[in-house]
């Protein structure tokens, strides 16, 4: 059973993770990002995608409209705003399809919240020790 409180929390875990993303990625430039602009596109990416898709979940958009949007934003907005390299676009773009499953395979097994990503069945270890 989903708690109201969940999304807030899943939206600040996947905020932090992406800015962590963005930051490795990003490291190895002597031009360094300043912090204002990778938190204006991370909050954009994270916060507006994952609005934009429980509203689409929530209207009935399909299924393509509201992970697909999030997905071309979080794919196109860091690389265009930094001008990623092709090395740094390569980590980008595995880190940031890698992230949102992570997190959901994460928050599934130890704290039972199955909602992030519902079409991934991921038992919670209280399923799995039979309690």
């Amino acid at each position: 059973m989903s708690s109201n409180w969940h999304f807030p929390v899943l939206i600040m875990v996947s905020l932090v993770a992406f800015v962590g993303i963005l930051r490795l990625v990003l490291h190895g430039r002597t031009d360094r990002p300043p912090t204002q602009t990778v938190l204006w596109v991370a909050t954009v990416v994270v916060v507006g995608g994952m609005s934009f898709a429980k509203l689409g979940a929530s209207t009935g958009l399909p299924v393509w409209v509201y992970y697909g949007v999030p997905a071309v934003l979080t794919w196109a907005l860091p690389s265009l705003v930094f001008r990623m390299r092709a090395p740094e676009f390569g980590q980008y773009l595995i880190l940031a399809v890698l992230m949102a499953p992570v997190i959901h395979i994460l928050f599934s097994f130890f704290l039972g919240w199955k909602e992030y990503m519902p079409f991934i069945p991921v038992p919670s270890l209280v399923e799995l020790l039979g309690r």
